[in-house]
């Protein structure tokens, strides 16, 4: 598939388009474009946007979901907020991403450091529509009703 990527003034030339890691990867790696090469410090339970330098187009009938690195995740407090997030097919802003620190302690987010990975996926929208609904052997049980999950109090329960 063919996606469009145009460059932002914000973009620094020196780095690549979104990259896959392997010959098998299904996200491509995109980096932070921070104004004048800039490190951003993100205190403890701070969110902030993240400018890639990048706007993108592809075919209606697809998204980009914008997913968070493990390694990133893993090594550091920082996680990608709305996981995935997605990128519909008639948006042509700059590519942002959210990106929270649930550490305890301040995290550095520098000049391309690969902050996300993109994934395109197909599309069904749905039609809907008011009326009863079937019955099902799992019925209305909720959170919990096909295994135990401790300390979760459902909303308007």
């Amino acid at each position: 598939m063919l996606v469009k990527i145009k460059k932002l003034d914000n973009f620094d030339q020196s780095f690549s388009l979104p990259t896959y890691g392997s010959e098998e990867a299904a996200g491509a790696d995109v980096r932070a474009c921070l104004l004048d090469g800039k490190t951003i410090e993100l205190k403890p339970f701070e969110r902030v946007l993240i400018p890639t330098g990048l706007s993108l187009e592809f075919p209606k009938g697809y998204e980009i979901q914008v997913r968070p690195r493990s390694g990133l995740s893993f090594k550091t407090g920082l996680v990608i907020v709305n996981s995935p997030g997605t990128i519909d097919s008639d948006y042509r802003g700059e590519l942002k991403i959210i990106v929270a620190n649930f550490s305890n302690k301040v995290e550095k987010i520098e000049h391309g450091l690969k902050i996300a990975q993109l994934v395109f996926s197909p599309v069904v929208q749905m039609n809907f529509e008011t009326g009863e609904l079937s019955e099902s052997g799992r019925g209305s049980a909720g959170f919990g009703s096909t295994g135990l999950i401790d300390g979760i109090k459902e909303m308007n329960s």
